[in-house]
């Protein structure tokens, strides 16, 4: 017999709808906005409810307000209660709050009245994310199947029966608390009353079945499936054969073919086994089809689990695509390519986060996101949401690895610090400079440039203060190129600094193809790429596709003073941590950092990701180059000094690791020659004290550049010649000369650095010079001829030449300095841009990218002095065509026509410069027979007329066409603008 007899179950309802991402960032979704509508009311419906049990409710909404408002709560039209929820605050998007209560009905039909108090603050919304109501009902059927259970089973033992009555359309009872193992009771005779028995001590769950009232599957569109065995092949070669993976791929079938250009880049430049696998497959075969990062992460576990040995496991993991908030595509213009691991939190910036580690940490244990979990897996994500945005990353890469990337930025290292705002500020600024230190002691071939904000004047503007020499100074510096590009500081979504000194226009603006940087940017919300509504600072710079970055380090969310400095000299540890030039990548430095113990903060190791490929290295040269003479004495124990206006003659050789000269090698080589270190102070400019002392920073700077030229090594030697300007430091020290060489057979580089090098005294035999550098200027190309047009981005070129040679060295007054429409309030300082041609100090160029010039006509004057301080200046004319201006064709016609065997075509235009131009002829039925592709020069009026176009009524293959009447299309394109244009006219053959 029974012990307990159930005649009842316990019934729930909701009311919940994911609309709402209040801060758009991690998992809670909101369903109804209070905003302009700030009342609504919610019904419930309990057939046959218990009328003596008491009703469970809960309620749990949230608003962002910048005061504190409140959600007034009735249920029956009585008021149970007012929940406040208090306003938003730095960093905090939202607030919450919930609130639980019991009541009792007489009535089965329930209504819930929310009213929301914005206490007069119009900008104020608040959302509901649900409404759950638990309810006791009799156990009634009601023709319909439904599912039951009663909350007491678990603190009961024996037997117990459940009792259903109005049950003759009940058919079976299932029990399904394992769905997968269910069980069933069969209502044979159809029975009004209806009972089963089941043994107590747990909760189970039921589901009444009536035959009449099924649910019929949908067949979804594209639900076949087609077969693999992902587990199963991961590990073949082409040919069937086992081979362990370095390094594993994840892309959409959209992105597919990028990702194998990507693995093919990796397979012959870093030797490494990559294997691409779509996320199609991984779906169908590990989560039954659906999106599931958990799946993601049981493949690269499988893998990294089963390779043939420990020391031959995965080492490196690639998402390909975009990540979103949004896994569910309710985003207008979504980027949930590749999903990302998203936390719970969602409203704070420091604690709710997006990370790929998820994917990464691979023991038994792992997984959870927990902050003692370890990553094994150096992860790195490659940010694209189309194809054509894939293309454009991959070529990036690509080109990282041609002969053009090649150059001595490859030896330039560019460190970036905030200005002092605030007291903690200073740490900004000190833990950049150690930074920069570590690195001049531990790798002194490393040429280190320090920017700190607050060494440069800050300015007043009406946005705000602002530092345009610092922001002058960061474009240069990422013009002129660098391996690293280091900033720590204050930041955010738009850009650098509150002064914005480096923004989200100028990440798109930057020019340096073949010259790009990974940014290790620890600032707060630099790359928040899982926003799809708002690009960050940091997206554009990597999709930049004129240069940009090859890769990020990068914070998507708010990180703690305190945790960038143990983080950001940690990461600098890593990144520089090798032997010879054997780097670890990029991402890998950056897993080291997050499972080093210094840093202290393990959740919030979280926010950095790495942008870009994760096997990718920094390309340092290999070692070394070798001076060994000045002046024809021992460089290591001569004492004297390259004096002001003294000849100078540097020789050395290429060597091997073991100092053995490389008597095969053929190259070019850079080198340039520093003056002695510089001290310098920053000025506290927005008047921070510490203590009572306005907070300021002594720091060393890499001297001025005395020179910097090429030449050229055969047989593993070479000579560099060069005057020693006039503007060095006087005193006598040691300056620096930083070396650079190419080869192209193989394709390779090297480097090196002396430090014994004396600079300073005057010679006082210098012979005279007076006469100044000859200039010739062009744009974009040197066949470019003053009054000319351009584009509003153009390249200045700058030929130079002086008997004695060029003065770089940053002299008061004597910098290579351009004007443009003698702007003496915005001058371009051109000194890092200069470089002696091969073999000779005496002549060079200097390339320099303007940016965003005004439409119209300009000129530019450009200055520069000789190493004797005799300056010449030189001025270009130039136009800058207005890219909203249209490009116009006019009188579009041939002559004579009709014709026989010889036609032209004319037409007017307004360009400035030269057009591509495209005439396809085609039958009156649309076939087309001919196309003639020329070129041609305009004046820049609508006047200027082309006829220099002909035919003589041939086909494309030679036949002569027949008589009659043809269509003829013209396509006229100018290269400099991108503006198209074109029209269509008849002709007749006779």
């Amino acid at each position: 017999a029974p012990t307990t007899s159930f005649n009842s179950f316990h019934d729930y309802k909701f009311v919940e709808q994911d609309d709402y991402n209040i801060g758009q960032m991690g998992r809670r979704w909101f369903g109804h906005r209070f905003y302009f509508e700030n009342a609504r009311t919610f019904n419930f419906s309990f057939p046959n409810l218990v009328n003596s049990s008491p009703l469970k409710f809960k309620i749990y909404v949230a608003a962002s307000a910048e005061s504190t408002t409140n959600m007034e709560i009735a249920i029956n039209n009585n008021p149970i209660g007012n929940l406040s929820l208090p306003s938003v605050e730095y960093g905090i998007l939202g607030t919450q709050n919930i609130y639980e209560t019991s009541f009792s009905s007489s009535s089965d039909d329930i209504s819930v009245d929310m009213i929301y108090n914005n206490n007069g603050n119009p900008s104020a919304s608040a959302y509901l994310d649900y409404i759950s109501i638990e309810a006791e009902r009799s156990l009634i059927g009601n023709g319909q199947q439904f599912q039951f259970k009663n909350n007491s089973m678990p603190q009961l033992s024996g037997v117990g029966e459940f009792n259903l009555s109005n049950a003759s359309e009940i058919d079976e009872v299932w029990e399904i608390t394992d769905p997968y193992n269910p069980t069933f009771y069969s209502n044979t005779e159809n029975s009004a009353e209806f009972s089963f028995k089941t043994n107590l001590g747990r909760l189970k769950l039921y589901q009444a079945l009536a035959l009449s009232n099924t649910f019929s599957p949908i067949l979804l569109p594209n639900a076949s499936v087609s077969n693999q065995d992902v587990k199963g092949t991961v590990f073949l070669n082409p040919q069937g054969q086992f081979e362990d993976l370095d390094y594993l791929i994840i892309a959409p079938q959209l992105l597919s073919s990028q990702a194998e250009r990507l693995a093919n880049i990796n397979r012959s430049k870093n030797n490494l086994n990559v294997k691409v696998i779509t996320l199609e497959s991984i779906y169908a075969e590990f989560s039954s089809g659906m999106q599931d990062i958990s799946a993601i992460r049981n493949l690269v576990k499988y893998v990294y689990d089963n390779a043939s040995s420990a020391n031959n496991r995965l080492r490196y993991l690639c998402l390909f695509g975009d990540a979103s908030f949004d896994y569910k595509d309710r985003t207008a213009n979504n980027t949930n390519i590749t999903p990302s691991w998203l936390s719970t939190s969602s409203f704070n910036l420091t604690t709710s986060f997006i990370s790929d580690d998820f994917f990464g940490m691979m023991d038994p244990t792992e997984g959870s996101m927990i902050s003692g979990d370890k990553l094994d897996l150096a992860v790195g994500r490659i940010l694209a949401e189309t194809p054509q945005r894939a293309s454009e990353m991959v070529d990036k890469i690509e080109s990282y690895y041609s002969s053009e990337a090649f150059g001595n930025w490859r030896n330039n290292f560019l460190l970036i610090s905030d200005d002092v705002d605030k007291i903690s500020d200073r740490y900004l600024q000190e833990t950049t400079d150690q930074i920069a230190e570590d690195v001049k002691q531990s790798k002194p071939f490393i040429n280190v440039e320090k920017i700190h904000a607050d060494t440069y004047a800050q300015e007043t503007s009406s946005g705000g203060s602002r530092y345009p020499q610092v922001n002058k100074a960061i474009f240069d510096a990422l013009e002129v190129g660098a391996i690293v590009v280091n900033y720590f500081g204050h930041g955010g979504e738009d850009g650098l600094a509150q002064e914005r000194i480096f923004d989200k226009i100028n990440a798109q603006e930057l020019t340096n193809p073949n010259k790009l940087s990974c940014f290790v940017t620890v600032t707060c919300e630099y790359t928040k790429f899982d926003n799809p509504l708002r690009v960050t600072a940091g997206e554009f710079l990597y999709w930049n596709k004129k240069g940009g970055a090859i890769g990020l380090i990068t914070t998507t969310r708010q990180i703690f003073i305190s945790v960038g400095i143990q983080f950001n000299t940690t990461l600098s540890q890593y990144l520089f941590d090798f032997e010879n030039s054997q780097t670890m990548s990029m991402a890998e430095a950056l897993r080291l950092t997050k499972n080093d113990p210094a840093v202290t903060n393990n959740s919030q190791r979280r926010l950095v990701f790495f942008i870009g490929d994760p096997a990718m290295k920094i390309p340092l040269a290999a070692p070394d180059i070798i001076a060994t003479k000045i002046n024809n004495e021992d460089i290591t124990t001569t004492i004297t000094p390259l004096q002001a206006l003294s000849p100078a003659k540097i020789e050395g050789f290429v060597s091997d690791d073991q100092g053995n000269i490389l008597n095969s090698y053929n190259g070019t080589l850079t080198a340039t020659i520093y003056d002695k270190n510089i001290q310098r102070t920053t000025l506290g400019n927005d008047g921070t004290f510490f203590n009572g002392q306005l907070i300021t920073m002594d720091y060393e700077a890499l001297g001025e550049v005395l020179f910097r030229g090429q030449a050229s090594v055969e047989n593993g030697e070479f000579e560099i010649n060069f005057i020693v300007p006039r503007d060095i430091v006087i005193p006598v020290g040691n300056g620096k000369i930083s070396f650079y060489s190419k080869t192209d057979v193989p394709l390779s580089d090297q480097r090196g650095y002396n430090f014994d090098i004396k600079i300073g005294g005057v010679n006082l035999d210098a012979p005279e010079d007076n006469s100044c550098p000859n200039i010739e200027l062009y744009m974009n190309d040197d066949s470019f001829v003053s009054g000319g047009i351009t584009n509003e981005n153009p390249t200045l070129i700058a030929k130079l030449y002086d008997e004695n040679g060029i003065n770089t060295s940053s002299g008061v007054g004597h910098d290579i300095v351009a004007l443009i429409d003698g702007d003496e309030t915005n001058p371009y300082i051109l000194n890092d841009y200069y470089i002696a041609d091969l073999d000779s100090y005496q002549s060079g160029t200097l390339s320099y990218p303007l940016r965003n010039l005004s439409p119209g006509q300009h000129t530019l004057s450009l200055k520069a002095w000789d190493v004797y301080n005799n300056g010449c200046t030189k001025e270009i004319q130039f136009t800058v065509f207005d890219q909203n201006e249209s490009l116009e064709l006019t009188n579009v016609l041939n002559y004579p026509n009709p014709f026989i065997n010889y036609t032209e075509f004319w037409f007017n235009h307004n360009s400035l410069g030269v057009l591509d131009v495209s005439i396809q002829i085609f039958t009156i039925s649309g076939k087309l027979i001919k196309t003639i592709n020329s070129q041609t020069n305009g004046s820049g009026t609508t006047s200027s007329m082309s006829r220099n176009i002909t035919w003589d009524g041939r086909d494309d293959f030679g036949a002569k066409i027949g008589k009659g009447v043809y269509v003829y299309k013209l396509n006229v394109k100018s290269p400099l603008t991108g503006l198209k244009s074109e029209k269509i006219e008849k002709l007749v053959v006779l």
